[in-house]
């Protein structure tokens, strides 16, 4: 084994920064990746993946370029509330009700149905699979490179090695069917005459289609809260985040020493030393000089980076050895996710049902970002004011994903596998006999015209 040092990483980074430039590159002048809108990241997670040591073999990456993903993921949920504004959730709620509880059906049922859906017909079939197979459709579909990265390095160290190979499969599987199904479904809605904003691929702005910004409508990518004479602003919101990692993993390494049974994610630390970070610092009144969007930016880089790296370093022996089963998985999956768009959507949302259903579909196939982009062709001027409304609503929704995202993989480990569909899908069913006990169940399945 080749060992690694400091030039290794320095050799792997240049190696997939060289890649997303190339990405950058390929979605700026290539229209069928436009028409794809195949991010970057993705496109130069492909070439790493042909040209790398699972293709090619012509890249010169370390024999350690598939755990970066492990340690990025941590770098994103430290960055999560940090900087973060202070919300009062009762007034969010009120507010965003609706989105708030089609996001936890979508979140709850995507999780627990393929766990279920694994444990019902997979296992039976295919004997030698994990019990907890089925995470794999959540953490690629629903959660994306980020999830799925996380829910990997859990299942591995619940002792499943495999599973990021499949999680990051999942996840890259999940965005081309985001966005082929979500064309699919735009084109039919928008023939039937389901959307109040028509339109199609061709009206959208440029710089979505080619990523590049022109400059009457770029914007800034944060403010300088702190001089440069005493500290580069870009650096101390780095200090923070490292800062923050740094703790995180000696804490994990400490309690995997105390408890050895139970392995805890350095993600999920990450998120909670991120949270009291954010407490104390706005106790002490210096959260003013922490720049939320600064912190967004340093997250965003950090996904960027894994989504080149996770695809980059998928293992395709192993994917070839799960092939049948999860291509059964994501047939499933797809199918699970068109039941949430046609019959879950139009029963939740009162107003604009077709193009928040739109955003869930993309969202709960691929990504969020995914899901916006999809959004932006049925609803281009944004009045539907769904990004808005979901980035309230998620803020109810955040710690239960980050709960199943954290313990969904111990009770894979301690064999309790069962408990996770159960209870999940138990909570699905209590928000939709909420609604209908309400009368707000099917309030905008039949109008779909301005208000």
């Amino acid at each position: 084994m080749e060992n690694f040092t400091i030039w290794s990483l320095m050799i792997d980074l240049s190696i997939i920064s060289g890649l997303l430039l190339v990405g950058t590159i390929l979605r700026a002048k290539v229209k069928w990746i436009q028409a794809l809108f195949l991010p970057a990241s993705m496109i130069a997670g492909f070439l790493g993946l042909a040209f790398g040591p699972s293709g090619f073999g012509i890249l010169p990456f370390s024999n350690q370029f598939s755990a970066y993903p492990g340690l990025l993921i941590a770098v994103i949920f430290a960055a999560i509330p940090i900087g973060a504004a202070k919300v009062h959730l009762s007034e969010v709620f009120h507010r965003v009700r609706n989105m708030f509880s089609y996001s936890m059906i979508l979140t709850l049922s995507m999780w627990g149905i393929g766990v279920l859906f694994a444990l019902l017909i997979l296992n039976p079939i295919f004997s030698d699979l994990p019990s907890g197979f089925g995470l794999v459709l959540g953490a690629g579909f629903l959660g994306g490179h980020g999830t799925a990265a996380a829910i990997g390095e859990g299942l591995a160290h619940a002792g499943w090695k495999e599973a990021m190979d499949l999680a990051m499969t999942s996840a890259t599987v999940g965005i081309l069917i985001a966005v082929l199904g979500g064309l699919f479904l735009i084109k039919h809605s928008t023939e039937k005459g389901k959307t109040k904003f028509i339109t199609n691929f061709k009206d959208l702005p440029t710089e979505l289609k080619s990523g590049l910004i022109p400059k009457s409508k770029r914007f800034y990518m944060g403010q300088e809260t702190v001089s440069s004479s005493s500290i580069d602003p870009l650096v101390l919101h780095l200090a923070i985040i490292a800062f923050v990692i740094g703790v995180s993993y000696w804490i994990t390494n400490s309690l995997s020493d105390l408890i050895p049974s139970v392995s805890v994610p350095l993600f999920s630390v990450a998120f909670v030393l991120g949270l009291l970070f954010q407490a104390i610092s706005r106790r002490i009144k210096s959260d003013e000089y922490i720049d939320q969007r600064v912190m967004e930016r340093i997250g965003g880089t950090a996904t960027d980076f894994l989504v080149a790296f996770g695809i980059a370093s998928i293992n395709i022996t192993v994917v070839i050895d799960y092939a049948l089963p999860l291509l059964f998985l994501f047939a499933f999956g797809t199918i699970w996710a068109y039941v949430l768009f046609h019959f879950v959507g139009p029963n939740i949302f009162k107003d604009f049902w077709l193009e928040k259903s739109i955003f869930g579909w993309g969202w709960s196939t691929g990504t969020v970002a995914m899901g916006l982009a999809l959004l932006r062709i049925v609803d281009p001027e944004l009045k539907s004011r769904t990004p808005e409304d979901y980035a309230l609503a998620y803020i109810g929704v955040a710690p239960v994903d980050i709960i199943i995202v954290t313990f969904a993989p111990i009770l894979f480990g301690l064999g309790f596998t069962w408990v996770i569909p159960l209870v999940l899908l138990l909570g699905a069913a209590v928000i939709i006999a909420i609604y209908k006990s309400a009368g707000w169940w099917g309030q905008g399945k039949h109008e779909n015209t301005p208000s």
